[in-house]
């Protein structure tokens, strides 16, 4: 099912705790973005029908993206795309957005797009899988 845009910015500024949806938008257009130019074929398609619209557009309209970035790049690349942003704001920014877009794949399109990205996303996605 896909949400709304309301319900899904309101997610990620209650989980991000940030002071406006603006905020929030900001740091979804960003971390869907850098993730998008991480999945590809079904997997995105599939990820896409249950965002939001304009969130859907931009993960299926991705940043180009030479190799899969580890976990902890994935935040240094976030940091420089939001001004201001330290590492440590940014994984709370990519945090904030992935939990949310994992709640709105449900577990098994987590799964494989967990089985799409370098060992560690779990963690980004506030899913940790068992070793």
């Amino acid at each position: 099912m896909t949400l709304r845009r309301e319900v899904f910015l309101g997610h990620v500024k209650e989980r991000g705790e940030y002071g406006t949806a603006e905020e929030a938008e900001r740091a979804a257009r960003v971390v869907l973005a850098l993730l998008g130019a991480h999945l590809v074929g079904e997997v995105r398609a599939q990820l896409a029908a249950r965002l939001p619209e304009q969130f859907a557009l931009i993960l299926l309209n991705p940043l180009q993206s030479a190799e899969p970035l580890p976990p902890e790049r994935f935040v240094r690349a976030t940091a420089a795309w939001i001004e201001g942003a330290t590492e440590q704001t940014a994984a709370w920014d990519v945090s904030a957005v992935l939990s949310t877009v994992a709640d709105a794949a449900g577990d098994d399109l987590l799964g494989q797009i967990l089985l799409q990205l370098p060992v560690g996303y779990d963690l980004l996605f506030g899913r940790p899988q068992p070793t």
